[in-house]
């Protein structure tokens, strides 16, 4: 079947790397597995296989009817449930009541929606496990010691690991770049729980409003400079450090001590 350019598609056709995901995906028997974008079903195939239950979201209404002739015996005995949605439209609640897994392999060009979208849910996933572009995997696991926007609104949640890269080769048709898999495990909301996730988004995006700029005229964008000093210094902040060079611990405790 020919793939949608639109919707960003290119199958996954390498054995090695389905078998990297879902192992690295740690799924226990029956434990359910949402899977966004199934495509030809190759990775639905062998998470069924692992014992999982399936809940594979699929928003090109080609390829229902094929995925639904695939695999009828797993829809029959209810392991596999396939729903025609757009991921971004769907109530997470809805779809899974219990604890639930994310595994798959998403398009480059809503990654950040869709992370953010069941991060920052009421409702999270156990873990993530997500085959996306190298550069953004490299960039939410601060591979140069950089944090980013990005890296911070995944690790405010949970943690990134990179797993391994995959070459473009491993796709039909090969993408212009190449991906890598990676894992987000110990999701929670408790790093942020004596903190308003609000005030949080605030405040990094602030930070980050001038990438070049020292992190203190950033934040004068939402902050008197006088309070700033004083957080500043009761952290012992260098006013002269860039967004790029805090932790998020460090953001964490700046959040609460601007806000006393």
């Amino acid at each position: 079947m020919h793939t949608k350019k639109s919707l960003g598609q290119h199958f996954l056709n390498s054995p090695q790397i389905i078998s990297d995901i879902v192992k690295a995906s740690m799924i226990d028997k029956d434990e359910i597995v949402i899977e966004i974008g199934p495509g030809e079903g190759v990775l639905t195939k062998a998470l069924l296989e692992s014992g999982a239950k399936v809940i594979a979201i699929e928003k090109d209404d080609r390829l229902i009817p094929e995925l639904h002739k695939s695999f009828m015996k797993e829809i029959a005995l209810k392991q596999l449930q396939i729903v025609h949605a757009d991921i971004l439209d769907v109530e997470i609640p809805h779809i899974a009541e219990g604890p639930y897994k994310i595994v798959a392999n998403i398009p480059y060009y809503i990654t950040g929606q869709i992370i953010r979208m069941f991060l920052e849910s009421d409702h999270q996933p156990r873990s993530m496990t997500l085959l996306v572009q190298k550069e953004v995997a490299e960039r939410i696991v601060a591979k140069d010691k950089k944090e980013s926007l990005l890296s911070l609104s995944v690790k405010a949640f949970g943690d990134p690991i990179y797993v391994r890269t995959v070459g473009r080769g491993a796709f039909s048709p090969q993408p212009n770049v190449d991906s890598a898999v990676l894992y987000i495990e110990k999701i929670s909301k408790k790093r942020l729980q004596n903190v308003r996730e609000a005030v949080f988004f605030q405040v990094i995006h602030a930070g980050f409003a001038h990438k070049r700029k020292q992190l203190l005229p950033n934040l004068t964008l939402i902050y008197k400079k006088d309070k700033l000093l004083k957080a500043f210094d009761i952290l012992n902040l260098d006013p002269k450090a860039r967004a790029e060079d805090i932790s998020l611990e460090t953001w964490i405790k700046f959040c609460k001590t601007i806000v006393i």
